[in-house]
């Protein structure tokens, strides 16, 4: 049979789809790991997943967990930070560490043949870590210069500034770090959190080529961690008119806007609809907003909007760096873009070409092993489990019209969003 090459593929919508929960085990100290076996791959992937200790830490002490984990790598009692460097490189293993707002992580990517030799190791980074003094003072220099080069782009002081807007200044989320807080960091602070904070409610997600060997091991040596068991507290947020925030740079050639508000947890029955609101609005590259403001007016290189994703609930956020003789222009038509999707049907040609990309790149997120286990973390910390991606791909394939109409109506309310400017 001849493939004709002049005439595109068969766009096929799957009219269901099936993910499975991980396995779930219990570990001797009582952590819960989650795992999905893929025999098919040698790579190993485990991440220690812990809530960040924001509560009890002082406002001025607000990098102790940023510079906790990425001082783990610096020195154990039993290795120096390059012998650590080495034998990792020398076992085809990396150690990769993120410091959240909500989260922190530590995950090491290995390989089968490797993983009994390079798991005590990665062991001794949680129990062992010795924050050498000297390493810590390079640390804090790179940081306090980073904080400085980061403050001058306008793009992020506007995302900073938002932020804040968005929780409030005196909120751990909502804090933004500045030299004086690179300073104030000493390696006591380290190790008090390192001993006391590090490892708070952990979980692990694990997936690979893993079998009872390696499940054997992880119990052996991360199973007799000691942990750490904390309520961390429950923030609700609510939105709250704000006026119009603007930083001025005279010789900026540029202005960063965010245009935001608070939105809904991931199990509210309106959340999938939100996100085709938001996919048609400024989600993709054939958004409303791309077609107003980048192709039709040439005011930006790029204009998208997203769904930030919280534990307890989402927020929303429009961002584009703009030509800074037009930014009220720029607000304005997106205000206008935004009051067009509330009360003017989506066309029937529109709805198509939104339902295929959705459900293309919905697909594609689920592409790998690696990327199953961290869609799952993701519904996982919110509550939820892999369920919540199956009834998404029901949404997408059978929205109408009438639903974009009807989210738009009860959300993003002008009065309710966030204005930052900064250039």
């Amino acid at each position: 049979m001849t493939l004709d090459r002049s005439k595109a593929p068969e766009f096929l919508i799957p009219q269901d789809i099936h993910l499975p929960n991980p396995i779930k085990r219990t570990l001797p100290n009582g952590v819960h790991l989650y795992f999905i076996p893929t025999p098919e791959i040698d790579a190993i992937r485990l991440e220690i997943n812990s809530e960040t200790q924001n509560s009890s830490i002082s406002a001025d002490k607000k990098l102790t967990s940023f510079f906790t984990l990425h001082m783990m790598m610096e020195g154990t009692k039993s290795m120096d930070g390059s012998e650590l460097d080495d034998f990792f490189d020398f076992y085809a293993s990396e150690v990769e560490v993120h410091a959240g707002f909500e989260n922190n992580s530590i995950a090491l990517i290995t390989t089968k043949k490797h993983f009994s030799k390079v798991i005590p190791v990665f062991r001794s980074l949680l129990t062992e870590a010795t924050f050498p003094e000297k390493e810590l003072a390079k640390r804090k220099s790179q940081k306090a210069l980073n904080i400085s080069i980061q403050r001058e782009k306008t793009a992020v002081r506007a995302s900073q500034l938002f932020r804040q807007q968005l929780f409030g200044q005196d909120h751990p989320y909502g804090q933004i770090a500045e030299e004086a807080d690179v300073e104030s960091i000493q390696r006591d602070d380290l190790l008090k959190y390192y001993e006391t904070s590090l490892l708070i409610n952990p979980e692990i997600f694990l997936t690979g080529n893993v079998d009872a060997e390696e499940l054997a091991l992880i119990e052996t040596y991360l199973g007799s961690l000691i942990i750490n068991k904390d309520n961390n507290p429950a923030y609700t947020f609510e939105n709250k008119p704000t006026a119009r925030l603007y930083e001025d740079r005279k010789d900026a050639l540029q202005s960063s806007i965010r245009i935001g508000c608070h939105l809904i947890p991931k199990s509210h029955p309106d959340y999938h609809a939100l996100t085709v609101f938001n996919t048609i609005l400024g989600g993709y590259f054939g958004s409303r907003l791309i077609k107003n403001i980048r192709e039709d007016k040439g005011h930006t290189y790029g204009i998208y909007s997203t769904i930030g994703s919280l534990q307890g609930s989402d927020y929303w956020v429009i961002m584009a760096d703009v030509q800074k003789a037009f930014v009220n222009e720029v607000i304005e038509e997106i205000y206008k873009e935004i009051n067009l999707l509330k009360t003017t049907p989506v066309s029937a040609e529109e709805l198509e070409v939104v339902k295929n990309y959705m459900i293309g790149n919905f697909l594609s997120t689920f592409s790998s092993s690696f990327e199953l286990i961290n869609k799952f973390k993701s519904v996982h910390l919110a509550g939820l489990d892999m369920n919540f991606y199956e009834d998404k791909l029901d949404f997408i394939r059978d929205f109408e019209a009438e639903d974009i109409l009807a989210v738009g109506q009860k959300y993003f309310l002008k009065d309710d969003l966030i204005e930052v400017i900064v250039g």
